[in-house]
């Protein structure tokens, strides 16, 4: 099954398109970024047809299974500060993708997620060695695809990569003594999430012949706007609707993963905090040791309402000013506008 064009429009990913192309001189621009979204599913569409029979299925089910596909957009969107959507834009915007979702593979797997953009986890399908290896086999096809366009991007692929993998190395070693353990979680989603989405908003300046003194400002972008991404992915990963999800309510916490609301819960010293805290605490010490992970739904339901989850969204929007702030050196136009917008938008959806 490979998506239809419709698919891999902008509507309905984060509910950017009104938001981000907004006004009159944006509607080109919308259309421009759509037509090169396209050009990159087709081209991950052929890149995920994988001829050895038992990687295809595997390598090819959480593309199928929908996503967001921000990387690419953003490439797309910088790519227009120089020469446009070039062949070497498109292939760069694939290789980040596809690093993206071999990411998801490791991920799911290490936190043990059911379920992933609404459908069950390959892990879940395929048990965690195919799952691990179909998402190393995506990584070596991501730096195929770089290596077409010569040192600059093998250079760019590796170094973003190293950065994914200290991330989460980081993320699952945990903080250690005498850590601020907020600063270091924000570090290790700078690693995790904002390196690739600086990444994508480089590559799209570099590989479309694009102002050099323009690489430095997007990277800071595109680091800042991912950090407040992942804020927001906190905060929506407590929400009571899996339909938004696509995954079980509070999936990270149940497996121990500590995200933004818990950690600034842990610096409350109120009562109230201290009992939900240990609570919590208890309730993924039981999960671990078999229980139903159904005991921490009240719980999470009491973190989803309290004042660190709140909390957590202001941070966002202090992620998100920044990374607008990091735009100072782009000159005006609908460009600047579009990324304007996503920085507000990818800290301001619905939680």
């Amino acid at each position: 099954m490979t998506p239809s064009a419709s698919d891999s429009r902008i509507a309905g990913k984060l509910g950017l398109t009104d938001r981000i192309f907004a006004g009159p001189r944006s509607r080109r621009l919308m259309s421009t970024v759509e037509k090169g979204l396209q050009r990159v599913d087709e081209t991950l569409a052929a890149e995920l047809r994988i001829t050895d029979a038992i990687a295809d299925a595997p390598s090819r089910y959480l593309y199928e299974a929908g996503g967001k596909r921000v990387r690419p957009m953003l490439a797309l969107l910088t790519s227009q500060l120089g020469d446009g959507a070039t062949d070497a834009v498109i292939q760069a915007a694939t290789a980040l993708e596809l690093t993206h979702l071999g990411s998801l593979y490791h991920d799911d797997v290490m936190d043990a997620a059911d379920k992933r953009r609404g459908v069950p986890s390959a892990h879940a399908v395929w048990g965690n060695n195919v799952a691990i290896l179909t998402g190393d086999l995506l990584f070596s096809r991501a730096s195929q695809i770089m290596a077409r366009n010569g040192e600059k991007a093998i250079q760019l692929q590796a170094d973003t990569f190293e950065r994914l993998v200290l991330g989460q190395m980081h993320e699952t070693v945990g903080a250690q003594p005498g850590d601020d353990r907020v600063a270091f979680y924000l570090q290790v989603l700078s690693d995790k999430t904002g390196s690739l989405i600086a990444a994508a908003a480089q590559s799209g300046i570099l590989f479309s012949n694009g102002p050099e003194e323009l690489e430095q400002p997007l990277v800071v972008f595109g680091e800042k706007a991912g950090v407040a991404f992942q804020l927001l992915d906190d905060v929506i990963d407590l929400s009571a609707d899996p339909a938004e999800t696509g995954k079980v309510p509070g999936t990270d916490l149940r497996a121990g993963v500590p995200t933004m609301p818990y950690l600034l819960l842990r610096e409350k010293t109120d009562a109230a905090s201290v009992a939900l805290r240990e609570t919590i605490d208890e309730g993924v010490d039981r999960i671990a040791d078999g229980a139903d992970i159904a005991i921490l739904d009240e719980p999470l339901a009491l973190l989803r309402e309290h004042a660190a989850t709140e909390e957590t969204l202001d941070l966002a929007h202090a992620w998100s000013r920044e990374a607008i702030d990091a735009l100072a050196p782009v000159p005006d136009g609908p460009v600047r506008e579009a990324l304007t917008r996503f920085a507000q938008a990818v800290a301001d959806r619905s939680s």
